[in-house]
């Protein structure tokens, strides 16, 4: 079996528009800890990002015995500052404020586990820049997404009306939706092909 170590409603889509065949379940893990203690001994956005993925497979794992996990995770560094999912409408217009005219970085890491073994990991970063957008317009932004934007570390979906608020964008769109899908599936070729569905065997 194989397991996306996920409640993620972006990453699940990426994966079933892709035709890859798997189950998905949530990954119990003290996220807020481990960062803390990775920042804490001096880690960056980035390495946080595949710590994390790995973290989420590995706890699966201990709980699937046999089946290939996909763990992932992403963070958002505004310069040295991690960033973290807005817990209500309010904190997402505060955080949007916040990231207004700037650049950010979104880090998303993956990780392919089995058992213990980490069988593959990568992480893939993307640099977005924001316009200097009125209160009005992000208050209709916000209006338009709803609480769907209280699932994305950034308090924003780009896949959605938030993107009227970016002035530009550099990277790969499946990073920054939380999911490097092309090395992935790059390493499911590699590990597991057999749950592409209509891959040649």
């Amino acid at each position: 079996m194989l397991i996306l170590a996920s409640q993620s409603p972006a990453r699940k889509a990426l994966l079933s528009g892709a035709r890859v065949a798997f189950d998905a379940r949530p990954a119990l893990i003290d996220e807020r800890r481990l960062e803390s203690e990775a920042v804490a001994n001096g880690a960056d956005a980035e390495s946080v990002a595949l710590l994390l993925a790995r973290a989420k497979a590995l706890a699966v794992a201990n709980q699937s015995p046999g089946s290939i996990i996909i763990g992932a995770d992403q963070t958002l560094a505004l310069g040295e500052t991690l960033l973290h999912k807005p817990d209500t409408m309010e904190a997402a217009a505060e955080q949007l404020s916040h990231l207004k005219g700037k650049t950010h970085r979104l880090h998303a890491g993956v990780a392919l586990v089995r058992g213990e073994k980490v069988l593959w990991e990568h992480v893939q970063s993307a640099e977005l820049t924001m316009r200097d957008f009125s209160d009005a317009e992000r208050d209709e932004v916000l209006a338009l997404e709803g609480e769907d934007v209280l699932s994305s570390v950034g308090g924003y979906r780009l896949e959605g009306p938030s993107v009227r608020l970016f002035e530009s964008i550099s990277g790969d769109y499946f990073t920054i939706l939380g999911l490097p899908l092309l090395p992935l599936l790059a390493a499911l070729r590699t590990h597991a092909p057999q749950y592409l569905k209509g891959a040649e065997r």
